[in-house]
């Protein structure tokens, strides 16, 4: 008898926490390069091979080939992946920037805006942002721990501009930064957040600071690629990624989340943008079109290949209706769910993709079409070996990374 009454206890409680599991919200991870080329990874035609992780993500769920950046430079793509809406709509048209003019020091995505961890976490996500933020840095109201996120490790800005400073929450754990280390112990916070919310839904926001300059790598990678610096780096953000995927499966979350990695504009100098025209700071192909994947078993048929224009933003309606959430009725929002695409329900998303410049409309793609509003100017080539001055290089002061960085021949 005795038995019989625990045996229907142990059924009770298997059935209630499948149920549990079944009805959980599901956990998301967003990861962001820093100025990634599609021509980086190979699922994109890399010849170099470097990324079998990431390219796993990619034959295991979707790989967008005609994906964009709404600006060619880091902070507005950044804040319009957070709130949803183009450059124009959220007025971060410019890079904040410590070291420059005093107006761009002031810089911050205005306080209004409603950011996507704000979203999240009243539906009981934790939410936990690790590396580059770059929506604000002057005041901490303009923090990510004011916007949402209960957590921050990171550089609030680019891993170039001084002060390079590692805050953890609201004060500075590191000054200056040992940026070899960087990929290796934003990985580790990563790991480490999965496993304290194993048992609640989690937005991660892994932004990592490479392969933006100055590049650096840890002593495991550097010098292992055969393909330079810019290859070991790209070898270690392979790493990143599959030490976050074998936590997950680990603890078997990985089929309850949805992996995403994307880039916040093109290349620049020592990256490759898969043979479009331009880079980082042009609007042609090679500025804004970024490479973008998304990985979830069991709801995201594996080994697609989309072809539909989409665009950065169009993450802040996906997550959320991921999440079960509604989008805010007071303002409009520009992006637009992914769904019906990572279904496989539809080919038709967005009539136009718009790309932006400051406050200059640049571009604007439709179809099979892109119109040049106002073309970008291509940057004066140098031959290789010509001399170039790099006023934020590293100086073994204020920026610790290697001295031998990516020439603008590159």
């Amino acid at each position: 008898m005795r038995l019989a009454a625990v045996l229907r206890m142990v059924a009770i409680f298997a059935t209630t926490a499948l149920a549990a599991a079944a009805t959980r919200q599901p956990n998301i991870i967003f990861i962001l390069a820093d100025d990634l080329g599609s021509g980086d990874l190979g699922s994109y035609g890399s010849p170099l091979r470097l990324t079998p992780a990431i390219d796993r993500l990619a034959a295991e769920g979707a790989r967008f080939t005609q994906f964009y950046a709404p600006a060619p430079y880091c902070a507005p793509s950044r804040a319009s992946l957070l709130t949803g809406r183009y450059p124009s709509r959220h007025g971060l048209l410019g890079n904040p920037t410590p070291d420059g003019t005093p107006a761009v020091d002031q810089l911050a995505l205005a306080a209004d805006e409603i950011l996507l961890p704000q979203l999240l976490r009243p539906r009981g996500y934790a939410t936990g942002m690790i590396g580059k933020w770059h929506l604000g840095h002057k005041t901490v109201e303009s923090w990510p721990t004011r916007r949402g996120f209960d957590s921050y490790y990171g550089i609030l800005y680019s891993n170039d501009m001084r002060p390079v400073q590692l805050i953890e929450q609201e004060k500075i754990a590191e000054y200056p930064v040992v940026q070899a280390t960087l990929t290796q112990r934003y990985t580790e916070r990563a790991l480490d957040f999965i496993t304290a919310n194993r048992e609640r839904p989690f937005f991660l926001y892994l932004a990592h600071a490479m392969p933006h300059k100055p590049l650096a790598v840890s002593e495991k990678f550097a010098g292992k690629s055969g393909a330079g610096l810019y290859g070991d780096v790209l070898a270690e953000l392979d790493w990143s990624v599959e030490q976050i995927m074998a936590k997950l499966r680990a603890l078997g979350l990985d089929d309850q989340t949805l992996v995403v990695f994307s880039s916040d504009n093109g290349a620049y100098f020592g990256g490759s943008n898969g043979g479009l025209r331009g880079m980082k700071a042009m609007t042609s192909e090679g500025g804004l079109r970024v490479p973008c994947i998304a990985r979830w078993p069991g709801r995201i048929p594996a080994g697609q290949t989309l072809a539909t224009p989409a665009i950065l933003h169009d993450w802040f309606p996906t997550l959320l209706a991921t999440a079960g959430g509604t989008l805010p009725g007071d303002r409009a929002i520009d992006g637009r769910t992914l769904w019906p695409l990572l279904a496989e329900k539809s080919t038709q998303h967005h009539e136009a993709i718009f790309g932006f410049q400051g406050t200059t409309l640049r571009t604007v793609r439709s179809d099979r079409w892109k119109l040049h509003v106002e073309a970008s100017q291509p940057r004066a080539a140098l031959k290789p070996g010509a001399p170039w001055v790099d006023p934020r290089a590293p100086d073994g002061v204020t920026i610790l990374a290697p001295a031998g960085q990516a020439h603008p021949s590159q």
